[in-house]
């Protein structure tokens, strides 16, 4: 059966494209390894001074939260990892066009489904801090078809800017609405840029990384510094960690734990 010029040449760029094409992906792969913590060959964080466990947490002692000092944490931690803020640039922005790292919401609505007839007397009015929960079992990892989201053998799921392909897979596995996507370019509305870290594009989705760049250098996630004592940083597996001692002292939760996802964020309340 002789096919049409209109089918040929669809057919011969397809293939012209994909062999040119696997040059050029290795190399953005091996490029974003190094930005991001994988290891194609080699070790990237070799770093004598890079803090290490075998599986990173944070506990977030609600008792101890402000709206100022849950407003201090997220501008440190979107200056930092240059988050864009339409508001500012614009006056104005779509909900949809929000970029979130971290950020403060209701206890009614980070954990929903826990039903209190009798609630304690502040309890709405609870400031509680939200972010990624780095879960043990990551669904959005599972859905990702390109492996841009992927777990670190430290328990950090990361984001691979470059491999995002903008299908959003990783947002709708998600249960606790962690990841935001670019509907429009992010950069002209990025205030006091870090040209340390790299910024994203538009089409792309981005997520905390538990400060995966500071910690390589010895540094907590600034989120933490910023925090006053509210969040606690450190190694799960390791029973005199500052953060194991914490949750053994006091009664904690976590956000939606029935879904079998085993998050790693603790809160205090």
């Amino acid at each position: 059966m002789k096919k049409s010029r209109r089918e040929f040449l669809k057919v011969a760029g397809i293939t012209i494209l994909g062999a040119g094409a696997g040059s050029l992906i290795n190399g953005v792969s091996v490029l974003s390894a190094a930005e991001s913590g994988r290891k194609p060959g080699l070790d990237f964080f070799k770093n004598s001074d890079a803090l290490k466990a075998k599986r990173w947490g944070m506990a977030v002692d609600t008792r101890k939260l402000s709206d100022e000092i849950c407003e201090k944490m997220q501008v440190s931690c979107h200056q930092l990892h240059n988050v864009p803020d339409f508001i500012k640039k614009f006056g104005k922005q779509e909900k949809r066009h929000e970029i979130k790292w971290i950020w403060e919401t209701g206890f009614e609505h980070a954990f929903t489904g826990r039903e209190n007839e009798f609630p304690r007397e502040n309890l709405e009015d609870l400031p509680v801090v939200v972010t990624c929960n780095h879960c043990e079992k990551p669904p959005c990892v599972r859905a990702c078809p390109t492996q841009a989201t992927f777990k670190r053998e430290d328990g950090i799921v990361m984001m691979d800017f470059h491999r995002c392909i903008g299908c959003r897979f990783c947002m709708a596995a998600c249960p606790f609405g962690s990841r935001s996507f670019n509907f429009r370019d992010p950069r002209p509305a990025i205030y006091d840029r870090n040209p340390d870290f790299p910024t994203r594009t538009k089409g792309v989705v981005e997520k905390c990384n538990f400060c995966a760049e500071r910690l390589a250098v010895g540094k907590l996630p600034a989120c933490v510094e910023a925090s006053e004592g509210a969040l606690v940083f450190g190694d799960l597996e390791d029973p005199e960690s500052d953060i194991r001692k914490l949750l053994a002292e006091n009664y904690t939760i976590r956000r939606k734990p029935e879904l079998g996802t085993n998050p790693s964020v603790f809160y205090i309340i």
